[in-house]
């Protein structure tokens, strides 16, 4: 059986991608959360990936490191990892890399942080540009392929890689526009999505340097924290 190493689920995006994958498309995985330290995390995470960052599968002795290849390790795996339909498939595929490589703004001022509510300051121009940009991808993608998921009928990879900017929609009261808003409302109430965000209300963890990302972004109007 797998073995997913994560990070703190009301922090880590990046393990998020992979978990709901595995999560949503029925794959039985173990899931190891270590939990973020203080100061640098690289030498605490450098016993699980060679990156020494979070998330990283381990496949027996095989590890696999970075999101994406994970995604893609499961995809040759698991068919509907991706979608079948070819079109469909080679645009989750772009959607889920640029997602990987871009919007530094979004990730930058409205880190994810599943258990607040913040009300965002003005946003800068490259925070609404990255806002817009993934209304119009995600609108793209429920309208050509129909739905409900970004690339149709079923939970893929694409989902996956934007279901850490979900949360961050619900944190910082972002709207996307037309059906990206309806659909940001059926992702958080996707079981899976219910599952990791319960999880997170109940980690007693606080670290220092993601908490104090939240008095750049805006003011917290809501601590939703239990644990």
């Amino acid at each position: 059986m797998y073995r997913l190493i994560i990070g703190n689920k009301n922090y880590s995006s990046w393990s998020l991608r992979p978990w709901i994958l595995l999560r949503a498309r029925e794959i039985p995985f173990e899931e190891q959360l270590v939990n973020f330290p203080p100061g640098d995390s690289y030498r605490l995470f450098r016993a699980y990936t060679p990156t020494g960052r979070v998330p990283g599968l381990h496949d027996g002795a095989l590890v696999v490191w970075d999101s994406l290849a994970i995604v893609e390790y499961v995809a040759e795996r698991h068919p509907g990892a991706w979608p079948a339909d070819a079109a469909a498939r080679a645009w989750s595929r772009s959607a889920a890399a640029e997602m990987h490589s871009s919007f530094g703004e979004l990730r930058s001022v409205c880190s994810m942080n599943c258990g607040i509510r913040v009300r965002l300051h003005a946003p800068a121009p490259a925070l609404a540009r990255d806002i817009a940009r993934i209304g119009e991808l995600w609108n793209e993608g429920l309208a050509r392929f129909g739905g409900p998921y970004l690339a149709g009928a079923e939970f893929t990879g694409a989902d996956a890689f934007y279901a850490p900017v979900v949360f961050r929609a619900q944190s910082y009261g972002l709207t996307f526009g037309d059906a990206a808003d309806a659909y940001v409302r059926r992702m958080l109430d996707h079981p899976a999505m219910q599952e990791w965000y319960r999880a997170a209300l109940a980690e007693p963890w606080r670290e220092a340097k993601h908490e104090a990302n939240l008095a750049t972004a805006g003011e917290v109007t809501a601590d939703l924290r239990t644990g």
